[in-house]
């Protein structure tokens, strides 16, 4: 008895929502119903394709291979030496890789030679501004 993936599947929910019937009055609806659907699929949110095309890095005219290249720089498409680089060219537009957000943007959203964009690292310094003023706030009356 063989069956194609998408009958086995359709077999399974039926499955599923004759089980579901026996549980109508426990809470369990039409939510539950499509949470069993997605998780009968095997697939884990929007991940890609299957990864048949090897990572290569974002900036214009870059052969890097990086297939043994760290994971971080497979995830965000930029090979090491341009994630440090203080310039690059994407689509002709002078950029620089922020490790903040993980992302090209343009020179003019960076401060000197800084690699975190002028609006991430306001977050942090607002942020590392807080914590030390309600540490040293709690000790002066």
């Amino acid at each position: 008895m063989e069956m194609s993936k998408a009958q086995g599947k359709r077999t399974l929910m039926e499955e599923e929502e004759e089980d579901d019937e026996d549980t109508v009055g426990l809470g369990f609806g039409e939510d539950e119903k499509r949470k069993k659907a997605v998780t009968l699929t095997g697939k884990k949110g929007s991940g890609g394709g299957g990864g048949s095309a090897p990572p290569c890095c974002q900036v214009d005219n870059c052969t890097v291979d990086m297939s043994d290249a760290k994971r971080y720089h497979k995830r965000h498409r930029v090979c090491e030496l341009h994630a440090k680089a203080p310039v690059i060219l994407i689509a002709g537009i002078q950029q620089r890789f922020c490790q903040q957000c993980s992302r090209f943007h343009e020179l003019s959203e960076f401060d000197d030679t800084k690699r975190s964009c002028r609006r991430r690292l306001a977050g942090h310094n607002e942020r590392r501004r807080k914590s030390s003023s309600e540490s040293h706030g709690e000790g002066s009356s």
